[in-house]
């Protein structure tokens, strides 16, 4: 099998049996192209490669300057390749089973405190259209945990603000409905029945919450500037992104006493690793809770 359809029998697999999303299809193809350029070099087919062969390409990756992270995600979609192969009889033993993941220190979320949040909040000028959205954004940000991708994609036909629950499109296009607050649902109802309304809508964007003043959708760029921008305002001097919302929405409800795997289910982390990583920060909490229930306490 050459490694041209062997590419594209991938994609199908990603596509039609792992239902994954258009970008991660293409970061796992990119990730596939770099072994096939690896391999080209010493004419090596997909199913002749062995895990020595991938030891070697490991090394050329790391040679190339890519940090453990990526390289990380690299073995990752070599992984799924080999899988793939596997379940479609082109190989029958994986080459990549026995294949190790490079070490990645583990980096602690920057998140702002109750404050920060307020303070930033506090720093929008509602004179202005432009604010009621703005401030629509962060209390959505924050009072529901998402991800910039999931604020810039989330839907009118996906808010159920009566019962106070949003319906949201995480990553590799899974729904999870996540609760949401008072102060996130006025924030909403203000942007979409007081100025949304007087936007004149671009044809295909109908249905998307925030839009700009010329009715087209926000990027990731654009809510990255507007918080860079609110920050500098309220004088809060940490670096901050979209994603801080997210970590302190997580690291506020883990202080709070929130159930972990809630919090999971709510930022629609796949794993239960994920989230652990914010009881980094409520020591105190994990004390009480040991002192509380373990038998011996």
């Amino acid at each position: 099998m050459n490694w041209q359809s062997a590419i594209k029998g991938f994609q199908s697999y990603l596509k039609l049996e792992r239902s994954l999303a258009p970008n991660s299809i293409e970061a796992y193809s990119r990730d596939i192209e770099k072994l096939a350029q690896f391999a080209g070099d010493t004419d090596l087919k997909p199913e002749t490669i062995t895990l020595a062969d991938l030891r070697r390409f490991i090394n050329w990756v790391n040679e190339l300057g890519m940090i453990p992270s990526s390289q990380a995600r690299i073995l990752s979609g070599i992984k799924a390749f080999y899988k793939y192969l596997l379940m479609d009889d082109v190989i029958k033993v994986d080459p990549s089973e026995l294949l190790e993941s490079p070490k990645i220190a583990r980096k602690l979320p920057d998140t702002l405190g109750y404050d920060d949040i307020n303070r930033i909040i506090a720093a929008i000028d509602l004179s202005k259209p432009e604010g009621t959205r703005n401030k629509a954004i962060l209390e959505v940000l924050y009072g529901c945990g998402l991800r910039v991708s999931e604020l810039t994609e989330l839907k009118l036909s996906n808010l159920y603000l009566d019962i106070e629950f949003i319906k949201v499109t995480g990553k590799g296009s899974k729904e999870r409905l996540v609760p949401i607050g008072g102060a996130a649902v006025k924030a909403l109802q203000l942007w979409i029945n007081e100025v949304r309304v007087h936007v004149p809508v671009k044809k295909g964007e109908e249905d998307l919450v925030f839009l700009n003043r010329r009715g087209s959708r926000l990027s990731r760029v654009y809510i990255f500037m507007i918080i860079k921008e609110l920050a500098a305002l309220a004088g809060v001097k940490k670096t901050i992104s979209p994603h801080t919302f997210r970590h302190s929405f997580a690291t506020h409800l883990v202080e709070g006493g929130a159930d972990l795997r809630a919090v999971q289910e709510m930022l629609g982390h796949e794993s239960i690793t994920t989230t652990e990583i914010y009881t980094h920060l409520d020591r105190e909490y994990l004390k009480s809770t040991i002192i509380q229930f373990h038998p011996r306490n």
